[in-house]
């Protein structure tokens, strides 16, 4: 099957799909997550959960979206809290989110650094000419004096 050319599977090259992909059309959304289509567009107006939109402005929801909406009706109706302090909690997991994985990159630039560190000391290390002075070790009974002269007083 020499000049025969391989389909790609599900989840190859144009094909990946990922949870961040806006595949779900809004009534697909809500039945997802069990919430009515209308209770989608107020979250989506109120800024809670904003899924991508297609060129005739239609919205597209992700996997993550659909999580999202899925957890934002858990705290609205298990927890009791409010849309305006889950906007804020949502706000404050993305900043946390983000600045983990800010730290993860530094991290990683630091271990690197590190290393650059290492292997260049051990450059330096390696390019030490130890021919130079041969080492003879002290014989016993020798003593090294030194001399200085006195200042005189002024």
């Amino acid at each position: 099957m020499e000049g025969r050319r391989r389909q790609p599977r599900f989840g190859e090259g144009a094909y990946q799909l990922t949870d961040e992909t806006p595949v779900y059309v809004i009534s697909v959304a809500a039945q997802l997550s069990g919430l009515h289509p209308q209770t989608l567009r107020q979250y989506d107006r109120l800024g809670l959960v904003s899924p991508d939109r297609t060129a005739g402005r239609g919205r597209r929801y992700s996997a993550r979206d659909i999580e999202l909406l899925r957890t934002v009706q858990q705290l609205s109706q298990d927890e009791g809290i409010n849309l305006a302090g889950i906007k804020r909690i949502i706000e404050l997991e993305n900043q946390v989110a983000a600045l983990q994985q800010r730290v993860a990159e530094l991290s990683t630039a630091v271990d690197g650094a590190a290393a650059a560190l290492r292997a260049r000391e051990a450059a330096v290390h390696a390019s030490y000419r130890r021919d130079l002075v041969p080492y003879q070790p002290p014989q016993p009974g020798n003593a090294l004096v030194v001399w200085r002269p006195k200042r005189p007083m002024d």
